[in-house]
């Protein structure tokens, strides 16, 4: 769904849920308005649900607005409220959120006043603490609890922003001070035993040329032994430079041409199954997926050095035996299989069982754990063991695009912190649903709440108004159109169309008639109705007449007789 079908669909809900809330309280709250016209009351509503969907987006507006309906309508008290709420939880500023609800607020007690003195229902003074009472409870205490809620919201935000920026800074700075002490272990070992190796093999080639230009009995043997001592000692600083590399910074490799733009790549894998074959291991490959080509340098590192340990301790622990090396290269991931079968004769004593992996008794196992050091570092895992048919298989899983050092940092710390907090942490992140659950059972309590206090507060103000206080006056001759309306007489749609052709002849010089809301009388075929002349703006007439009432029943009677007029009452000429 795009955004604009999503904020349609969130504004026809929050529509609907308005109108509902208007509902609920329009028989419960209604001290203000309650002499308004039912049309009038259905526009006030419709503008009222307008601007609590705009709420949030033109916060000011909505919030003076509602504030003015509020006086007119008490009934919109909780629909204000949420409103007050939403704009003082979502205004950053003290100062313009403070001018924004004592706005909102005089603007209720103001309207409130001129509306109650307006329908005659009380003084002014009686409309003001009305407003007062609407201001306080659906303005005031909404908006304080939302400007609360909404600093306490800022606050652990920005709280969290700078916690994970701390904790991303220290896990930066344990992830860079690791690999330093790894680059100065390495640069160490390097320095100091390949010094030592590197005048070994010198004094061994020494020895060597020595040997050479003297001659005599034994010097060839002597000549040989030297000539091993140098290739030994070359091997082992080749080796201690491959070593080193795994302590090196994870970016690159310190070995002597360890890492090249073709390490790890399909032509590399196959290179390498070709000196297994030459040295008569038979060896069968099979790759799946695209070349490793665009891959990192580490993962591709990986892949040789996974393909490479495994293939060497098959040639030493597991000779003769048949090895298959699969290789499958997905956009996810680099999975590395080396399986062999059972070994043709028995490893010696102080080797290995098959590739890699430690016989009973036999051998260290440092190929392995080193193996999984590195494939752990990128993020993967490594799995080896024998299988039912005696042989053994080595299976490394390695992700396509590894993570960062801080990365897999996190990812090991998650879930790990200690302690009760740690245990909540937990539980929340198990149960997601339980925060929005417990914020909307709040909400509905607080507007259950807001509901109650409003309708007893305008009760228990209404109950103190002044004992001198007189109601309007009925309508009587001679008043104006304005004294008769405030009386609460007005133009009714439906008693105008049922009096048509049944009321009495109207006065001479009367200009327009009002016929108001209708009852019954005893008798159930008959309306009574009141019908009000005017000439000009002055009430010449008040006249109560019967009229026919239509049956509402399947079973009406089909006489379409008519019944005259009875009418009664008084007029002025």
């Amino acid at each position: 769904m795009s955004v604009m079908g999503r904020s349609l669909l969130r504004a026809a809900a929050e529509a609907f849920g308005g109108g509902v809330l208007v509902l609920a309280a329009f028989r419960l709250i209604d001290q203000v308005g309650g002499a308004l016209p039912m049309h009038t009351r259905a526009a006030l509503t419709l503008v009222a649900l307008a601007l609590f969907v705009v709420r949030r987006r033109s916060p000011e507006v909505a919030l003076l607005g509602m504030g003015v309906l509020l006086g007119v309508m008490s009934c919109l008290g909780v629909l204000m409220a949420v409103t007050a709420y939403t704009v003082s939880h979502q205004l950053a500023g003290a100062g313009r959120r403070a001018a924004v609800l004592f706005g909102a607020g005089a603007l209720t007690v103001l309207t409130a006043g001129a509306s109650v003195y307006r329908e005659g229902y009380g003084s002014w003074q009686y409309g003001l603490t009305l407003g007062a009472v609407l201001a306080a409870v659906a303005v005031l205490v909404p908006g304080l609890v939302g400007a609360s809620a909404g600093q306490q919201q800022r606050l652990l935000a920005a709280l969290r922003e700078r916690a994970a920026a701390a904790e991303e800074n220290r896990r930066l700075a344990e992830s860079e001070s690791r690999i330093h002490e790894r680059s100065r272990i390495a640069a160490e070992m390097h320095d100091l035993v390949g010094h030592r190796l590197s005048l070994i093999s010198l004094h061994a080639g020494g020895l060597e040329m020595a040997l050479r230009s003297r001659g005599g009995e034994g010097a060839d043997e002597l000549r040989e032994s030297a000539g091993q001592v140098r290739t030994a000692t070359r091997d082992a600083m080749h080796e201690l430079r491959e070593a080193l590399g795994v302590l090196g910074p994870l970016s690159r490799d310190t070995g002597t041409g360890a890492l090249t733009d073709a390490t790890g790549t399909r032509a590399d894998i196959e290179a390498l199954v070709a000196e297994s074959r030459a040295g008569g291991v038979p060896v069968g490959f099979r790759w799946t997926g695209p070349d490793t080509v665009d891959r990192e340098a580490r993962v591709r590192r990986a892949v040789h050095r996974v393909v490479r340990e495994a293939l060497t301790n098959v040639h030493r622990y597991a000779a003769g035996a048949a090895v298959e090396v699969r290789i499958e290269h997905t956009a996810d991931s680099v999975t590395v299989r080396v399986a062999n079968g059972a070994p043709v004769r028995p490893p010696a004593a102080g080797s290995a069982g098959s590739a890699g992996a430690p016989a009973a008794g036999i051998g260290t196992g440092r190929g392995l754990n080193g193996l999984r050091e590195r494939v752990a570092l990128l993020g993967g895992d490594l799995t080896a063991g024998p299988d039912p048919a005696g042989g053994f298989a080595v299976r490394a899983r390695l992700p396509a695009v590894p993570p960062t050092a801080a990365q897999t940092d996190a990812e090991r710390a998650k879930d790990r912190t200690p302690g009760p907090a740690g245990a909540a942490a937990r539980r929340l992140r198990r149960a997601p649903l339980l925060i929005p659950l417990a914020q909307a059972a709040s909400g509905l309590l607080g507007l259950a709440g807001i509901g109650a206090t409003l309708m007893f507060g305008l009760q228990f103000v209404g109950q103190a108004r002044p004992l001198n206080y007189s109601p309007p006056r009925p309508p009587e001759l001679g008043m104006t159109r304005q004294q008769v309306e405030a009386a609460g007489v007005y133009d009714e749609k439906m008693a105008r169309a049922a009096a048509a052709g049944h009321e009495p002849v109207r006065p001479p010089g009367a200009g327009e008639c009002v016929y108001p809301f209708s009852r019954e009388t005893d008798s159930r075929d008959r309306l009574e109705l009141t019908r009000y002349c005017f000439r000009g703006d002055i009430l010449i007439q008040i006249i109560r007449f019967e009229v026919p009432m239509v049956p509402m029943g399947p079973a009406a009677p089909s006489s379409s007789s008519s019944v005259s007029p009875t009418p009664s009452g008084s007029s002025r000429e």
